[in-house]
Formats: structure tokens, sequence, C-alpha cells
């Protein structure tokens, strides 16, 4: 299961919020996330998603992580921060370097009779604004993370 929401904020941004049910206890779900390596298997390859910070990667508060990838053909260098970091409950990373205005992605599990529910909240803006946003942004991004889910959901249900 994923929900997808995408709505502007008052502040100019937008915002994505997710929920994807996986049916695995939490504790193996947040450690999927833990590796940051992860990340290249659920990004879809068509974004040709690469971490360029060498692992093993030690997730903590302050944590930066460096990526390249490709939006729309263009490649794109992307640096980002790990800004809280609560095992088994939450974490957030904020984009230091990157394609966006703003990105704020916070990432929370709960347990739910055994499965892990995972909200997503990402607010992020972009350049151009509204026009870009709707024309590509949000499109993109419901691709992606409706991806991310359903990766999520094979590669931790086959454990």
């Amino acid at each position: 299961m994923i929900a997808i929401a995408n709505h502007p904020t008052k502040s100019g941004c937008f915002l994505l919020k997710t929920t994807t049910e996986i049916a695995r206890p939490i504790q193996e779900v947040f450690s999927f996330f833990a590796d940051a390596m992860r990340l290249e298997t659920i990004t879809p390859p068509w974004l040709k998603f690469r971490v360029l910070t060498p692992p093993p990667i030690d997730m903590h508060a302050g944590t930066l992580i460096d990526y390249a990838l490709r939006i729309h053909g263009m490649p794109v260098r992307w640096q980002s921060r790990i800004s809280v970091w609560e095992p088994g409950t939450r974490f957030v990373d904020e984009q230091v370097r990157g394609p966006y205005k703003r990105w704020y992605h916070e990432h929370t599990f709960e347990e739910c009779n055994g499965s892990t529910i995972c909200h997503d909240l990402v607010e992020y803006a972009v350049p151009g604004g509204a026009i870009i946003d709707r024309l590509f942004v949000r499109r993109d991004l419901q691709r992606i993370f409706e991806y991310r889910a359903a990766t999520m959901q094979r590669i931790l249900n086959q454990s």
C-alpha cells in the first residue's frame, strides 16, 4: 500500500507525503534504511543514481552523503546531511547542495501488528516554482516514490 499526497505550503514550498506498509518488523525495516548504499537499490534506474561517498557510511546526525544522478538526462551532484537520526523511529535528510532550492525529507517508522508503516514527508522548493513543479517535479517525485515503495516491498517481503 502506498498513498501519495502532494500540495503547496504557505511558505512557497511543496509537500509530498507518502505512506507505505511493509510486512516486516520495524527494526528490520529501519536497518534497511540505515545502510545508505540501499538508496541505489530503491532509486529508479532511469535516474542513474550512485552514492559517491565510500562505504561503510556511519549513519548519525551530521553525516554527509554525496550522490550523482541524472534528472531528465542532465548530470546532477547532490549532497545531503542527516540532520536527525533516531534509530528505529525516524531520520531526516536535508539537501546541502543539489537541484532543489529546499529539500527536507523526514522518514518515520511505526509498528503496526508486526508490520511497519513508513511515512515520508518531503518539503521541497524548486527553481521556477509552481509551474516547474506542476510540469516536471511533482510527476517525477510521484514516480520515484511509487518505484521506491514497490522495490522496498519486493526486497523486504522476500526476507
